[in-house]
């Protein structure tokens, strides 16, 4: 494959302080994201600390289970599995491209320090804690949101945008917790509201990371189709 630069995906910037979208996504992560929340649902709290595990063992399970359903050739499997972590790999280069180029605040820094964003649309609680932990990155855009978006365009290339079946997996930072999802794009949907009812990913990061996966996972699934020089 073609070496690409790595800013070929960076976004745009996150929120300008003033605006009312920023001031949407910090008190939708306030009220939602804490640890003491009162507007979170139980179940959403149990999605948030299942999805405090990230890494290849979040979607390789799910790859497997779907490879197998489908009962693929050898080949067909290991060239599936190429593809994901090719999209995962290339996915991990954007982002981080992008969080250190615009270094914006975790929501656990914006929320206590509310008052210095210039925006009459929120107010700041100095004591506020996410429900999980804040990853030790800047915030934007979301990454577990774009490997999660990297897999499921390559798996769609492959299984369909409809239904591919009953997908349950389980998590070591949610014991006794199962989570199952019939649809791909469930699973996305599903890493991306954590993200924010764990406090730690605004709404709008959550989006731009999705649509930077599947922009990169549509790009590797074209490259390994092409013929073999």
């Amino acid at each position: 494959m073609d070496h690409e630069p790595a800013d070929q995906y960076r976004p745009g910037p996150p929120p300008s302080l003033p605006s009312a979208e920023w001031a949407r996504d910090f008190n939708e992560i306030k009220d939602f994201g804490g640890k003491l929340s009162v507007a979170r649902t139980p179940e959403q709290a149990d999605a948030a600390r299942f999805w405090a595990f990230t890494g290849a063992a979040t979607w390789n399970p799910i790859v497997r289970r779907l490879a197998a359903a489908q009962k693929l050739s050898l080949f067909d499997n290991a060239k599936l599995f190429a593809e994901v972590h090719v999209a995962v790999a290339e996915a991990y280069i954007a982002v981080f491209d992008a969080k250190y180029h615009y270094n914006f605040w975790q929501p656990i820094t914006a929320i206590r320090n509310g008052d210095r964003d210039h925006n009459d649309g929120r107010t700041r609680d100095p004591a506020w804690l996410p429900l999980i932990d804040a990853p030790m990155h800047p915030e934007y855009p979301c990454a577990h949101c774009i490997t999660a978006s990297a897999v499921a365009a390559v798996l769609k290339s492959r299984f369909g945008s409809g239904e591919v079946g009953t997908i349950s997996i389980t998590s070591p930072t949610a014991p006794g917790v199962t989570r199952t999802w019939r649809r791909i794009a469930d699973y996305v949907e599903e890493v991306s509201n954590a993200r924010v009812w764990g406090g730690v990913h605004y709404r709008t990061s959550t989006v731009v990371g999705q649509r930077m996966g599947a922009e990169i996972g549509r790009l590797v699934v074209a490259r390994f189709a092409r013929p073999a020089d």
